[in-house]
């Protein structure tokens, strides 16, 4: 199994939602983060008074797949995900261990 992380910009939120739906993802969980890469950040002018803003808003998902369906899931999230402008952000893949369903004790590939 595999979790895969993504850290992507907000605003492709839905779209990438709607690429795993479609390709059978039933479930994510979505953090509001906030982080800075090659952007460092921009400047910005508040009544008349102007300051960095070191650290953008971003968006984390992630999924918990089976190993067959993670180069999918990646790909999936990468096209979706992508603007071609600085900024679109970073998957990361990482193995899992182990899973569990709480409310019914399911663990592996059946708890997903």
């Amino acid at each position: 199994m595999k979790l895969i992380t993504a850290v992507i910009k907000p605003s492709k939120l839905d779209d990438v939602r709607q690429a795993l739906s479609s390709i059978g993802i039933q479930g994510m969980t979505v953090t509001e983060v906030k982080g800075f890469g090659r952007q460092k950040g921009h400047t910005e002018l508040y009544r008349g008074a102007e300051y960095v803003v070191d650290f953008l808003p971003k968006t984390k998902i992630e999924v918990a797949v089976s190993k067959d369906m993670a180069e999918r899931v990646i790909e999936t999230i990468s096209q979706s995900a992508k603007t071609g402008k600085i900024g679109d952000g970073k998957i990361f893949v990482y193995d899992l261990e182990q899973v569990v369903r709480i409310r019914t004790s399911e663990t592996g590939i059946n708890a997903l």
